[in-house]
């Protein structure tokens, strides 16, 4: 197991080079940037205050491309100081462990995975282990873990389920703050976006003062498909891959994949109830809306949104008994709402300009290919 460990993050260093060496840009490098808010210092989801970001890369020869992406809410015990949190589904096709006990108590307890399909019932059993070794858990007997997932066996050799608790634990250990790498690399190591090399990505959006200056950060792990656009620019069209566009007036014959899947995490330090969590979580369907999505039958559309301000946290003295907490009014949410969907369409953005292309082989042997999408392809921004 070990050495499986030791292969992971070997990957990640070498993927990291060669991303080095591409310098393959970031939306706003080309002149992207959706909205009016300013991002915050790394334009990603760490940029609210106390979130961590961890990741374990599997690129193995001939056919394993996956990996694992842990979020932490905040570097404290996240059993016995939770945060508040609601869900969003837009379309659900996908196995999000843990996802009625969050709507039922509006809380998380764990960190959130995201991993690939097959791998989930792994990612959530290391993820009890985690917890039940926190000190201040000895007498647990009931952990949610929280479990998001996209799959990814177009490039990777699912079925084999490569994915082991310690790549889980690496991960969850290789939590930190600053920068987060995108592209294929963690959970996104093997996934596709509108026929294009897909992958994690995040952004994030930072509230003027006389709004309340509040952050709100968003990262992806982008697999499903439709018809790609880029600040407004019909790009999938113009390259001629596209959902239904064997049925189009020009279209091309060849079928273009469109089922798949999307999960977008939110984090913020707004201090808001898990109720406008939820309806947080549900705008960020907006920025993936922009992109394209078809939202097909066959694509699971998640959001999680949570909160890291202490005024809202549930510690165990605020479970005690009735709890004064503080609560962002609904008529003070809406540019939350404009933030949210701005950082998740810059996320996706990244998540496909941030890919690499990646060779593999289907289950048959077969070379398959994970084409990166060429930012030299995208119109000139002003």
């Amino acid at each position: 197991m070990r050495r499986k460990i030791e292969a992971g993050v070997a990957a990640m260093a070498m993927l990291a080079a060669g991303a080095a060496a591409e310098a393959a840009p970031r939306a706003r490098d080309l002149g992207l940037a959706p909205g009016v808010f300013a991002p915050g210092a790394a334009n990603a989801i760490t940029d609210v205050p106390g979130v961590l970001v961890g990741q374990v890369t599997r690129h193995e020869a001939p056919d394993i491309h996956t990996g694992v992406t842990a979020i932490l809410p905040h570097a404290g015990n996240v059993f016995q100081d939770k945060v508040p949190a609601g869900v969003a589904v837009a379309n659900g096709f996908g196995k999000l462990t843990g996802t009625t006990q969050i709507v039922e108590l509006g809380e998380i307890e764990t960190p959130i995975v995201l991993t690939n399909t097959l791998s989930v019932p792994r990612a959530a059993d290391a993820l009890i282990t985690w917890t039940l070794a926190q000190p201040g858990n000895e007498r647990v007997r009931s952990v949610n873990p929280v479990v998001g997932e996209t799959n990814d066996g177009q490039l990777n050799n699912i079925r084999k389920r490569v994915i082991t608790s310690e790549d889980v634990l690496a991960a969850l250990k290789a939590a930190k703050g600053g920068p987060v790498e995108e592209g294929a690399v963690g959970a996104g190591s093997g996934t596709m976006a509108f026929d294009w090399k897909g992958g994690v990505g995040t952004s994030s959006r930072v509230l003027p003062k006389a709004l309340g200056g509040y952050a709100v950060g968003v990262l992806v792990q982008s697999n499903y498909g439709g018809t790609l656009t880029i600040g407004g620019d019909p790009v999938g069209v113009r390259l001629g891959r596209y959902y239904l566009q064997e049925h189009a007036p020009k279209g091309a014959p060849t079928p273009a994949v469109a089922d798949g899947s999307i999960m977008v995490v939110i984090a913020t330090d707004a201090p808001l109830s898990d109720r406008n969590l939820a309806r947080l979580a549900k705008r960020s369907f907006a920025g993936v809306a922009r992109t394209g999505s078809a939202f097909t039958n066959g694509s699971g559309d998640y959001a999680i949104a949570f909160s890291t301000s202490e005024a809202v946290r549930r510690t165990p003295a605020r479970r005690a008994g009735v709890a004064q907490v503080a609560d962002l009014a609904n008529d003070q949410i809406s540019p939350l709402f404009v933030a949210v969907a701005d950082a998740t369409e810059e996320a996706i953005y990244n998540s496909l300009l941030q890919a690499r292309t990646i060779e593999s082989r289907d289950l048959d042997g077969k070379p398959v290919k994970g084409e990166a999408l060429d930012a030299k392809a995208l119109r000139p921004r002003n």
